[in-house]
C-alpha cells in the first residue's frame, strides 16, 4: 500500500494549491482529481466566463467605438471563435496546474476517490479499486448544481434546460434565453449573451439580484442591465418547464409563461458531501463539511477546504483557505479572517464588495456612518466611460472608526476591491487608510475620495 504524508480529494483550486503547498513544503502528496484539473472554476466556471465576457466586452467596445473617435464597421461576433478561444485559455491554464503538480512533486491521479476509513497506516483512501494511506487528508470535492424537482428540469437538463457547464460551450446565440436565478452566474451570463445578441429574461424568486450584496449597488446594477435589454421579474417563481418556455407564478399568484429557446439554471450551488465516505472517519457535515477557522474538521489531521465547507463559494477564498489549512499542517499558525473576504461580479459593470453592507448593519444593531461618491469623481472613469454611471460606497464604525464594508461598482471594480479588503483585513481606521498613496490617475482613487468624505 503507497503510503502518503497527505492525500487531497479534489483538484480544484482549493485542493491543487493545498497539493502544490504540501509539496513545495517537501511532503509526499497524492492528489485525486475525478474530471479534469483546475475543477469547476478553471474548467467550468471563473475562467471560461471571463473569457466569454472579454469577448462581449470587445464587441460592444467596438459597436460603441465612435464615442472614442474610432470608427469601427460590420462588426460582428462569432460564438463560435468565442468559444474556442475560451478553450484555448482553459486547456492553457490547465496544463500550467499539471507542470505544477509535476515541479512540486505532486502524484495526481485522475480517479474518483472515497474514504475508507483510518487504521494503523493512516486514513486510507480508495480509487479504482487501489487502496492509499495517508497521515493527513484534505477534503475538497467543491459543490455541484442545485437542481430543484420542478417538472420538466431533470428530464430538459443538458438540452433545453443548461447548467454553468452547458451555457460556456453553446454554439450558436439563443434568440431567447431565460435565465432561472438572479445570481452571480445567472447575472454574468445574462449580461454576456444580452451583449451577443440574445433577448435575455432573468427570474428571481428574491425582489432583489445578486443575493447578499449591498442593495444600493445591486438596484444600480439592475438598472444598468436593463438599459443593455436584460428584463427581470423579481419575486417570481419558476413551477416548471415545458419545450419552448418556462412556467412562472407571479407575486400576485398569477400563472405565467415565458417562452424561450434555452434556459440557464442558475439557482445556487451544494457541497458535495455525500458519497465520499465521510461517515467512515466521523467527519460531521451538514449543508457542508464543518471546519473551524484554521479549516480543521472534528476529525483531527483532516482538513476540509472551497465550496465543500460551505462558507463561502469563491475560488479565492478556497486559495485562502488551501494556505491555511498547510500552514497548520506543517505547524505554522494561520487562520482565515472570512469577514475580510471579497467578492466579485463580472458584469458590465462589474461589482465589487468586501465587508459589511448596510443592511448586515442595520440587522445586527451596528452604529455605522455611510459615506459615497459617484465613479465621476475618478478621472480615470470619466476619460474610459462615456455616459457610465458608477458609485463607491463606504461603511465605517461610528465610534472605533475602523472601515467595516467597502462595495463598488464601475470599472475595474473587480481588480480595485482587493486594497479595501485589506483596510478591513488590518482593521485600518479611516486616519490610517488616508495616509495610503493611491497612484493617479486610476480608477482606485475613488476609494481614497470617499474617505475624505468622513468627518475627522
Amino acid at each position: 500500500m503507497d503510503k502518503f504524508d497527505l492525500i487531497v480529494i479534489g483538484g480544484g483550486p482549493g485542493g491543487y494549491l493545498a497539493a502544490e503547498r504540501a509539496g513545495h513544503a517537501g511532503k509526499k502528496v497524492l492528489l485525486f482529481e475525478k474530471r479534469s484539473l483546475g475543477g469547476v472554476c478553471l474548467n467550468e466556471g471563473c475562467i471560461p466566463s471571463k473569457a466569454l465576457l472579454n469577448s462581449a466586452k470587445h464587441y460592444e467596445h467596438a459597436l460603441h467605438s465612435d464615442v472614442f473617435g474610432v470608427s469601427c464597421q460590420n462588426v460582428t461576433i462569432d460564438q463560435k471563435a468565442v468559444v474556442a478561444r475560451k478553450a484555448k485559455v482553459v486547456k492553457t491554464l490547465v496544463s500550467g496546474v499539471r507542470s505544477k503538480m509535476r515541479a512540486n512533486g505532486v502524484k495526481v491521479v485522475m480517479e474518483e476517490a472515497a474514504i475508507k476509513g483510518k487504521d494503523a497506516n493512516g486514513f486510507l483512501v480508495e480509487a479504482a479499486g487501489v487502496t492509499y494511506a495517508a497521515d493527513n487528508l484534505i477534503i475538497a470535492t467543491g459543490s455541484s448544481n442545485v437542481v430543484p424537482p420542478l417538472p420538466g428540469l431533470r428530464e430538459n437538463l443538458g438540452g433545453f434546460v443548461l447548467t454553468n457547464r452547458e451555457i460556456l460551450d453553446l454554439q450558436e446565440i439563443p434568440g431567447k434565453l431565460v435565465v432561472i436565478g438572479g445570481g452571480v452566474i445567472g447575472l454574468e451570463m445574462a449580461c454576456y449573451y444580452a451583449a451577443v445578441g440574445a433577448k435575455v429574461t432573468v427570474v428571481e424568486m428574491l425582489d432583489h439580484i445578486a443575493g447578499a450584496t449591498d442593495r444600493e449597488i445591486s438596484t444600480m446594477l439592475q438598472k444598468d442591465l436593463e438599459k443593455k435589454g436584460i428584463t427581470f421579474m423579481l419575486g417570481h417563481k419558476v413551477e416548471g418547464v415545458e419545450p419552448g418556455k418556462v412556467l412562472v407564478c407571479a407575486p400576485d399568484g398569477s400563472k405565467l409563461s415565458v417562452e424561450a429557446d434555452k434556459v440557464l439554471l442558475s439557482i445556487g450551488r451544494r457541497a458535495n458531501c455525500a458519497g465520499i465516505g465521510l461517515e467512515n472517519i466521523g467527519v460531521e457535515f451538514d449543508r457542508g463539511i464543518t471546519t473551524d477557522t484554521l479549516c480543521r474538521t472534528n476529525v483531527p489531521g483532516v482538513y476540509a477546504i472551497g465550496d465543500v465547507n460551505g462558507h463561502h463559494m469563491l475560488a479565492h477564498t478556497a486559495y485562502r483557505e488551501a494556505e491555511v489549512a498547510i500552514s497548520n499542517l506543517l505547524g505554522k499558525q494561520d487562520m482565515v479572517r472570512y469577514h475580510a473576504n471579497p467578492s466579485v461580479i463580472y458584469t458590465q459593470p462589474e461589482l465589487g464588495s468586501v465587508g459589511k453592507t448596510e443592511e448586515e448593519c442595520q440587522a445586527k444593531g451596528i452604529d455605522y456612518e455611510v459615506q459615497k461618491l459617484p465613479m465621476v469623481y475618478s478621472g480615470r472613469f470619466v476619460a474610459e466611460n462615456e455616459g457610465a454611471d458608477g458609485l463607491c460606497k463606504v461603511l465605517v464604525d461610528k465610534k472605533k472608526r475602523n472601515i467595516l464594508g467597502v462595495h463598488l461598482i464601475g470599472s475595474y471594480a473587480g481588480e480595485i476591491i482587493w486594497g479595501a479588503a485589506q483596510m478591513i483585513e488590518m482593521q485600518l481606521r479611516v486616519t490610517d487608510a488616508r495616509q495610503i498613496i493611491f497612484p493617479h490617475p486610476t480608477v482606485s482613487e475613488i476609494i481614497r475620495e470617499t474617505l475624505w468624505e468622513f468627518p475627522d
